[in-house]
């Protein structure tokens, strides 16, 4: 009994070490908290990192922030964003009006625009709506003024300003009777029809084909557009062809499990409150510079952790029900406007892969690097099969519907210029490119044109 109560003893003076080591932990954390608020404090550098959210402010406004019906943020699912969006049962989700941050504000009708959007439409004004998903949307783009919608809006109030200072430049009302001066005017652009040209940006970050022809119908249409332009493809590549669009995440796991959303939860909310110590935040703000994974960037409205090649389709049969998908949307849409008598402009989206590797500045050089190359080779195989789809559904539909396709960016883009901060995501410069391409189409419309004029007898 001795010799046993000695070996107990012997045991316990062995784990009286460990005991005390494991009990200094918290203790240490705590001291440490405790430094740090006082040397943060003292330098002044409070409020600064209380607001550092460990990622550059940019990117925490650009982040997409779930909210329920009570417009309370998604249990389970990161609440660091700053642009709201909402669960809508048709569309997937749409973004929450009457929000604004230092790079974006949306209108009460929930459009990435600085005014409201009446539902009676002015009588000069001339609605060209842009649909897609984040990279149509603008983001990363410094202000609203940065984004394609805003920068071919006013490269169209340019067009009839000048047409109003230049009439001679442009094809008269009447025509000549001699047919040397007629042939001189057959010559001359179209007038386009003169009023206020408005380009309202009803992109949503992260959206599909299948959001897009959703909204399409129930948000957009109610406003009388007199155009449609639609810049999208590369959501369709990355979602599963199981899947009809893209959904607020994790949704229907949390309904189906609730012990699993509740842990997923409750580790939230235990990552979140360790991150938000001071401690943390000093060493993140300080030492590691963390940034997000290109997958983060580029694909807005994923929890996932998964890399880009992981989300895009391995097996061609894969490919293919994607490919599928996307076409039969996209031809509900030919069938939606044109019985309306509304213009479709339709546009594969640019891609960094896309672009020639000589024209690459450093950044983008990185990007691709980082990508790899079985990222790469899956992309354009992708894209192929898309701008197929697209250009077979302008053969189909030749009065109805435009197709373009920017995957390769460099005919549009002038020599130096950055084109993309991530895969997919563009610059101001590359806005103003594809804007320049969008505006030569739409000038072209038959239903954005002055009738012309017929010839003299």
């Amino acid at each position: 009994m001795f010799k046993s109560r000695r070996r107990t003893y012997r045991k316990n003076r062995q784990r009286l070490p460990l005991l005390v080591f494991l009990a200094a932990i918290p203790v240490a954390l705590i001291l440490l908290e405790l430094l740090t608020r006082i040397v943060v404090g003292v330098t002044g550098k409070s409020a600064e990192l209380t607001a550092y959210e460990g990622v550059p402010t940019i990117v925490t406004d650009y982040c997409l922030k779930y909210l329920g019906q009570n417009q309370q943020p998604y249990d389970g699912l990161s609440a660091r964003g700053r642009l709201g969006v909402q669960r809508h049962q048709a569309v997937g989700y749409s973004l929450v009006g009457n929000q604004k941050s230092n790079v974006w504000r949306i209108n009460e009708q929930g459009f990435r625009d600085d005014n409201p959007l009446p539902l009676s439409k002015p009588k000069n004004e001339i609605r060209v709506f842009l649909l897609g998903g984040s990279t149509a949307f603008g983001q990363w783009n410094e202000n609203n003024q940065a984004t394609l919608a805003s920068l071919l809006e006013a490269r169209l109030n340019e067009r009839v300003a000048q047409q109003k200072r230049s009439p001679e430049k442009y094809r008269p009302a009447t025509l000549p009777y001699f047919k040397s001066e007629l042939d001189k005017v057959m010559t001359l652009p179209l007038r386009m029809r003169e009023g206020q040209y408005r380009v309202i940006n009803a992109a949503v970050p992260g959206y599909a084909s299948g959001n897009t022809l959703a909204q399409l119908a129930l948000q957009v249409m109610p406003y009388r557009p007199d155009a449609i332009v639609v810049l999208d493809g590369y959501a369709d590549l990355m979602l599963p062809s199981n899947k009809a669009q893209v959904d607020i995440p994790h949704t229907e796991a949390f309904l189906n499990n609730a012990p699993g959303h509740f842990w997923t939860y409750l580790s939230l909310q235990l990552k979140q409150a360790f991150s938000s110590t001071y401690l943390v935040k000093a060493i993140q703000y300080w030492l590691l510079h963390p940034k997000p994974s290109l997958s983060e960037l580029s694909l807005v409205a994923t929890e996932e952790t998964k890399s880009l090649s992981e989300h895009l389709p391995t097996d061609p049969a894969e490919l293919e029900r994607r490919v599928a998908r996307y076409r039969k949307y996209q031809k509900q849409l030919v069938t939606l406007t044109a019985g309306a008598g509304i213009p479709l402009v339709v546009a594969v989206q640019p891609e960094i892969t896309g672009r020639d590797t000589k024209k690459l500045l450093p950044k983008e050089q990185e990007i691709l690097k980082e990508l790899g190359p079985v990222y790469t080779q899956q992309v354009k195989s992708g894209y192929g099969e898309l701008v197929q789809a697209s250009q077979k559904l302008q053969k189909a539909f030749p009065k109805n519907v435009k197709a373009l396709n920017f995957y390769k960016l460099d005919d549009e883009l002038p020599k130096g210029k950055t084109a993309f901060s991530d895969a997919v995501h563009l610059s101001k410069d590359a806005n103003a490119a594809l804007s320049e391409r969008f505006y030569r189409v739409i000038t072209s419309l038959p239903k954005l044109q002055v009738a012309p004029p017929k010839p003299p007898k």
